[in-house]
């Protein structure tokens, strides 16, 4: 579903996400942005980082806690030998 909002660029240049964009997108204070230019376009999407991802992203499979340690100590392992 599409979403159009029009907006004005304000002192030093600066423009205000409309909060019905900010809330569709979980965009809050504090929230990175990655700015990109294309096509004479800009586009602004919301960088997430790991804790948010954990707790709000797409859930795509399932891992225990211990799971989740061993592999750990097995990558730790391989890269201490020289394994990639």
């Amino acid at each position: 579903m599409s979403l159009v909002k029009q907006i004005r660029v304000g002192k030093k240049r600066t423009i205000t996400i409309p909060k019905s964009v900010a809330e569709r997108l979980g965009i809050k204070e504090g929230t990175v942005l990655e700015l990109r230019v294309e096509d004479n376009k800009i586009i602004l999407v919301p960088v997430r980082d790991a804790i948010t991802l954990s707790l709000r992203g797409e859930k795509f499979a399932k891992i225990t806690l211990r799971e989740l340690e061993e592999e750990s100590i097995k990558q730790q392992r391989g890269y201490i030998n020289g394994e990639s």
